[in-house]
């Protein structure tokens, strides 16, 4: 594409602040919303998800139960060693096998449903995060073109990436960490009470000291969290452009400005993630000594008890064992909660990209082109990227079928602009574009551009093989058919000359190809796609003037009977079109053959000799 209108008549893109990546920690604007979606969202899998639930709870259940039956087969044995020393029996092994290989059997299958629920779990994410790729593929087609331009690539890639692997991993761990942890809570709770309820309230005393010691350092780290993961995403922006713009940074010597800027930002990255980790590293510690707290005030009162003979040693044993096992599931629920604002905040950006306006596929009562022959109209054609900026007020032309058509004109005047109303990229405020006389309005977008083909400045190719990336302008074309068209592109010869010909592969920006190579490629594709309608933006701007020379040949040859525009600003180059439309400032000043716009000696003859003068 041009550089028409970048920068002045397109919406300005926001910078680039990690490529637009979710980090941890973000908060969702609108949670119980978002959560409502999302709840919405998983509908289709509510009974794989009920039955995880389940499964969750009986394996809790199933591992609670545990320490309580241990405590009998400890008592079993201290009961029987008194016995021993008194001289009144002996220890009851049999019994306490029976014990042993029971709660065996417990752990056994509670760890064989813990198992199954995960499998299932695993799987649903999966899916999930499968569906919102594809509809997020799906959404992209559907979506305007000034989208796009007014935010970065990575932005837009990492609703597809960062945020949906957050939203599919945070999913497979939350749902059946809350049911573990609830269960796991409420079943220690019960299994606590049935042994000693005044052991059960000394226990849990200690839980509003460690909650206001855990409130206290997550309110001290949180401000450290959020400068951390704004910097994180700094960083990985100054990373990406630097990486990017490594050529650039060194032509223009400012290799130490980067590296001081990149230092700065490391510094503050580095403070704050250090004083976030070690406040959240002190949350074990405190806990570990709060725990220690309510063990020593259980181990005492647990005494005093078993000297009275209320409980017995297996059962102070079990005891402890449910302290430790109540505290747990409070860590992890409260870990789920910063998990669960993650995804919501993931989902969250996914279901905006979801939400955003889309482009009307097939209007009401379209209509339908067949057998095109090429016939362009523009009827007094007025639009703006942004509504009050009309930058095409009064735009009027007859293209007849088979015409070459140049669009000529400064930077900014619109010519590129032409360009995407012809094809929907953009609809027009006011006016109308024809083809052969049929509105574009009303013709299904996919099927008006099935009718051009179009070769920009800026080349796209992908990775894969020369004969695919050619072949992506008509899908259906046999290797002969690819062949010739690089042929008429002039691109066979140098592709014979490269390893493996036509089966060599580009890479991800095609740098193993140079510059003028890739515009051949790209304008072979074009060929290929034997459109009736052919647009070229630039299309010869990369390649030497011999080169220039032959694919001047050839488009002349091979657009013989195809309506054709041409957005060139070496004027020497389009000399032999049909009609040059001469545009500034959005209107068309002049038009008419290359000789009769240079007898006028009007703005057209100045921008032609001003190209020598400057030479």
């Amino acid at each position: 594409m041009s550089e028409d209108n970048k920068d002045i008549q397109t919406p300005r893109r926001k910078p680039p602040m990690g490529g637009g990546r979710f980090v941890g920690g973000e908060k969702p604007k609108n949670f119980k919303g978002t959560l409502k979606k999302l709840i919405s969202y998983l509908g289709m899998y509510k009974i794989a998800i009920l039955v995880v639930m389940i499964l969750a709870a009986i394996a809790t259940v199933f591992s609670v139960v545990g320490p309580k039956i241990m405590a009998k087969a400890t008592n079993a044995l201290f009961d029987g060693l008194m016995r021993k020393i008194a001289g009144t029996g002996g220890i009851d092994f049999g019994y306490i096998g029976k014990i042993l290989l029971f709660t065996l059997g417990l752990y056994l299958f509670s760890s064989a449903v813990s198992f199954v629920q995960g499998w299932i779990m695993t799987g649903i994410s999966q899916k999930i995060s499968y569906r919102m790729r594809k509809d997020i593929s799906q959404k992209i087609n559907r979506m305007p073109m000034k989208y796009f331009e007014s935010r970065t690539y990575g932005e837009v890639l990492s609703r597809i990436t960062n945020d949906v692997d957050t939203l599919g991993m945070t999913l497979n761990q939350s749902i059946t960490q809350i049911i573990t942890s609830i269960a796991t809570l409420i079943g220690t709770l019960v299994m606590m009470l049935s042994i000693s309820p005044l052991m059960t309230v000394i226990s849990l005393v200690i839980l509003p000291i460690s909650a206001i010691l855990l409130v206290s350092v997550i309110k001290a780290s949180q401000k450290h969290f959020r400068t951390q993961q704004e910097y994180l995403g700094h960083i990985n922006g100054l990373v990406e452009e630097t990486y990017s713009g490594h050529t650039v940074i060194q032509a223009f010597n400012k290799e130490e400005e980067t590296v001081e800027d990149f230092c700065k930002t490391n510094d503050v990255l580095y403070k704050s993630a250090w004083k976030s980790q070690f406040l959240s590293g002190l949350m074990m510690p405190v806990m570990t000594f709060v725990g220690n707290l309510g063990y020593a005030g259980v181990a005492i009162s647990g005494g005093l008890l078993a000297i009275k003979g209320v409980i017995g040693i297996g059962d102070i044993q079990a005891f402890i064992q449910y302290v430790k096992q109540f505290t747990q599931p409070i860590q992890q629920i409260a870990q789920v909660v910063n998990q669960v604002q993650s995804m919501a905040a993931a989902a969250e950006r996914v279901f905006e990209f979801l939400d955003e306006e889309e482009e009307e596929q097939i209007p009401e009562n379209a209509e339908h082109i067949d057998n095109v022959v090429g016939n362009v109209s523009f009827e007094h054609v007025s639009f703006g990227y942004v509504p009050e900026k009309t930058i095409i007020k009064d735009f009027s032309a007859e293209v007849k079928a088979g015409q070459k058509i140049a669009i000529v004109g400064p930077t900014g005047a619109g010519k590129t602009t032409m360009v995407k109303l012809l094809m929907r990229f953009y609809d027009v405020n006011g006016g109308k574009i024809l083809l052969d006389g049929t509105d574009v309005k009303n013709v299904p977008r996919q099927e008006l551009r099935e009718n051009f083909g179009m070769v920009l400045q800026d080349t796209w190719l992908f990775n894969g093989t020369i004969m695919e990336n050619i072949r992506y302008g008509r899908l259906e074309a046999t290797d002969e058919e690819v062949i010739a068209a690089a042929k008429a592109a002039h691109a066979h010869h140098f592709i014979k000359s490269l390893p493996n010909g036509y089966n060599m592969v580009l890479n991800e920006d095609a740098s193993n190809v140079s510059q003028g190579q890739k515009q051949l490629l790209t304008i072979a594709r074009a060929i290929l796609s034997d459109s009736k309608v052919m647009i070229l933006d630039e299309a010869t701007s990369s390649v030497d003037t011999r080169t220039e020379e032959l694919i001047q040949d050839a488009m002349d040859r091979l657009m013989s009977g195809r309506t054709s525009f041409v957005i060139a600003h070496r004027l020497s180059t389009i000399r032999n079109a049909d009609m040059i439309l001469v545009m500034k400032d959005g209107d068309i000043i002049e038009q008419g053959a290359h000789d009769e716009l240079l007898a006028k000696n009007g703005f057209y003859a100045q921008l032609y000799n001003s190209q020598f003068e400057s030479a």
